[in-house]
This record gives C-alpha cells, structure tokens and sequence, in this order.
C-alpha cells in the first residue's frame, strides 16, 4: 500500500482549505436566507398563511378595505397586499394614508404597475401604483361618489367608469351609468344611462344607490362589460348603438345571479361567448356559456359555508381560478375541481384580487378544460376566527412599503417607474449552487491529480 508523503497531505489539505472558501459565500448567503426567514415578511412569523400545497406563480395583490364583521364591525384603513408564491409578504401599501377611505379596483398594467380605484369622502381617487418603489405615477379625482371600478383605456388615454350612487336631486331622476372621461381633453366623451334602459321600480332604492354597478370591463372595440349589481345581472353594453348585446340575468332571478361582483369574459377556444362570476349572495363562484339567446352555466365553485360573500374570479393561464373570499377575508387559488392548492389571508373585507404578471388574456375556460360540473372545496384552511384575523390584521399593519428582506436590489426611486423584478418573489441573483458545484469540481479533480501522482 502506497503511503501519501507529507507534500501530498499539504496539497490536499490545501486543496480542501480552497473548497472550504468556495462553499463559505454559498453558506454565508444561506444562513443570510435563513435569517432572513425569519424577518418581518416571512413564513415563519406570519400568522396570515393558510394552505400552501405549492408556490403561486407570481405575485399575488389583495385589495384590503378595513371593516370586519368579526370585528364588531369597526372600520380600518384600506391597502395593499402583495404577496409572495410562497406566502411571503413582499410589501403592504397602506393606501388609508393618501387620503382613501374605502379600497376597491385593483388592475395590473402592461408595465407592471397597478391602477388603483377608490373613494375619498364624497369623491372617487384612481392612481398608477408602481409596487417595486411603492410610490404614486399619477393621480386623478373625479367628483363622484363611492366608485367601484374605473379602468384605463384606449392606450390609457381615457378612463371607462361605474358610476353609481348618482340621484339628481334637482331634476329628479337617477343618473346612473357607464361613461368614458377623456384625460387630455378633461371631460366625459360618452355616456350611457341605466335609466334608459331599466324601469325604476327594479332593483335598490332608487333615490339612494340604485343600480349599484360595481364594475366595467372593455371586452373588445366599443363593447363594454358592466355588473349592475342590484339588478342581478351581466350585461354588454354596444358604444356604437347603445343596445345591450348580451345580458346575463334578470332581476330578481336568484338562481342566474345573486347580487353579483366583478364578471370577466373568456371566450371558448372555439369561440364561445363565456362569464366566469362572483356570485356573491348565492356564496359561489359560476361560469356560463353562451347558447343561442340563453345561457348554459357550465361550473359552479363553492358549497354550504365555502365561500362567504366572494367578490372576484379571475381566471389564471394554468386553468385555476384565483378567488377573493370577502368575508371570509381571504385569497385563494383553486383548480377547476375544488381542490385548495394555494391561500392567504388579508382582513379585514377582502374586495378585488389580482395576480402579477397578469395571465387573464391566456386563461382558458371550464369547457376547454373538461372540467364542467359543481364542486365543493378541498384543502382549505378555514380559519377564520375573530383571533386570528385580529393578529393577520396587526401583523399587516406592521409592515409598511416593502417588508424587510423583499425588496428587490435592482428597484430604482428617481422617475417613479422602477426596475421591475421577476414577479414570482425573486430577485435577480446569481445560482445559489455555483459556488458548490465549483468546489466539488475542484475537489473531484485534485483528487484525481493525487491518486494519478501516487499511481506514478
């Protein structure tokens, strides 16, 4: 048997205080990780995270409005969740402190920012919020009362707006309607009334908040979709004509529609007019397919206390069904058979959720996924009790902006547009297992080297 000398024990003792120092920035860095686990933002000290089967893809944004049944009813300030796939907490937006009383409208933009809708006393406040600096692009005030949702259109030139709450006293009439407001020119271009189309003795109080519509959605050129909530109903309104394309519901048709929330189009691959809908009073989630004059509902989410009260559906490019759960005040992500694979919770009273990058325009519908039917939930948490939401509620209050250890390195603050990240919880850095791979390489050939030396 062959004895190593001495300078072959030194060049291998060298060689694997070389290693040592290659895995030490690899180690350093994953203790760094760990602790930072550990931080405000992370897993282990929140108390918000529900079911986590697998990670999200992207980031997950929660319109929060600050009142709580389980809370005797006391009203918080509104915000901004944006959570990680993991469940982490990237950052909280408290949008309370710019003046916002109630939280509702949140969209992804093409440039990862977010438009913001929400109301100040007396007035309505859309915003572009770039998350990476958490800061204001712009802002617009529009006189109007307790807007649900305004949404950029035509390049982001003109807004397209729910207008409800809007009885003239004066001339004695409800003025309730859709209408596009240009922002260069500064006034309102186009506008369509419900009172036109709708007699008055249908739906609420017609002198106080009749029509209730609570959201707009440009669906194709001149075709807007809009959820007069009072009205049990979905409607497509034709800018051209001014006709109702196609309705979806009727008044006091409970079982169509139940003072719903937030319709999205899809279409079928083979071209088939579809709503996915919060059916919000009837505590379920529905999709309906068009068919001839009528409608087929192809899917129905949610059975006995699942959902309580949901207000947002939207359909992700995966075929799961990201789920705004508002008295619950949760968010959750659900495949097309029930199954739970991904939740958190936001108190207090969930209203719109959305997720980053923004997948809607490659969703597929139910009846391209052979997923038809009515389904109860499986894997959820549940556990929304009064104590828990109150810990949720102050753990999110403790963050404001970024949480710590989440902001990404390449973010910028000078012109208010950023860097953006990866929007899946990542920042840009390098392979956490290079440093590793190389000290093995390293160490797999100097031994090679010493075995060859002691053959010789």
């Amino acid at each position: 048997m062959h004895t190593p000398s001495r300078r072959q024990s030194l060049a291998v003792g060298a060689i694997l205080l070389c290693c040592l120092s290659l895995f030490a920035p690899t180690l350093a860095a994953q203790s760094n990780r760990t602790a930072q686990s550990n931080d405000q933002g992370s897993i282990a000290s929140n108390p918000c995270v529900g079911t986590i089967e697998r990670p999200a893809n992207g980031t997950t944004v929660v319109a929060v409005q600050g009142y709580s049944w389980l809370d005797e009813g006391q009203k918080r300030e509104a915000k901004l969740v944006g959570i990680g796939p993991d469940g982490t907490v990237k950052w909280v937006h408290h949008t309370g402190d710019h003046g916002m009383v109630w939280g509702y409208d949140v969209d992804p933009m093409p440039n990862g920012n977010l438009f913001v809708t929400g109301t100040t006393q007396g007035k309505t406040v859309v915003y572009e919020f770039n998350p990476r600096t958490q800061e204001h692009v712009w802002r617009e005030t529009l006189p109007i009362e307790d807007t649900h949702d305004i949404d950029l259109i035509n390049n982001g030139t003109q807004l397209l707006v729910a207008n409800l709450r809007n009885y003239n006293e004066e001339e004695n009439r409800n003025d309730d309607s859709i209408f596009v407001y240009d922002l260069q020119k500064d006034e309102v271009v186009w506008r369509w009334y419900f009172r036109d189309h709708y007699d008055s003795n249908v739906g609420g109080n017609y002198t106080k908040d009749w029509t209730h519509v609570n959201d707009v959605d440009k669906i194709g050129p001149g075709e807007y979709l809009a959820s007069p909530r009072n009205l049990d109903q979905a409607i497509v309104i034709n800018r051209s004509t001014g006709n109702i394309d196609m309705q979806l519901g009727s008044y006091g048709e409970k079982d169509i529609l139940d003072k719903q929330h937030n319709p999205d189009y899809l279409e079928s691959e083979n071209g088939t007019p579809t709503l996915l809908v919060a059916d919000s009073e009837n505590n379920r989630i529905v999709e309906y397919e068009k068919e001839g004059d009528g409608w087929n509902r192809t899917w129905s989410l949610g059975k006995g206390d699942d959902l309580s009260w949901p207000r947002d559906a939207d359909r992700l490019s995966n075929g799961n069904t990201l789920v705004g759960d508002s008295k619950h005040e949760r968010v959750m992500e659900v495949t097309p058979k029930g199954k739970v694979v991904w939740e958190f919770y936001t108190p207090w009273l969930v209203y719109d959720v959305a997720r980053l990058p923004d997948e809607r325009a490659e969703s597929p519908t139910i009846a391209d996924q052979n997923a038809t039917g009515s389904y109860a939930f499986k894997g959820a948490t549940q556990k929304y009790d009064a104590e828990s939401m109150k810990q949720c509620n102050a753990y999110l209050n403790s963050i404001d902006g970024w949480a710590d250890g989440q902001k990404p390195a390449n973010t910028t603050t000078s012109d208010g547009t950023g860097v953006q990240d990866d929007d899946s919880g990542n920042s840009a850095t390098s392979l956490p297992g290079f440093n590793v791979v190389v000290a093995l390489v390293s160490l797999l050939a100097a031994a090679a080297l010493l075995v060859r030396e002691n053959r010789d």
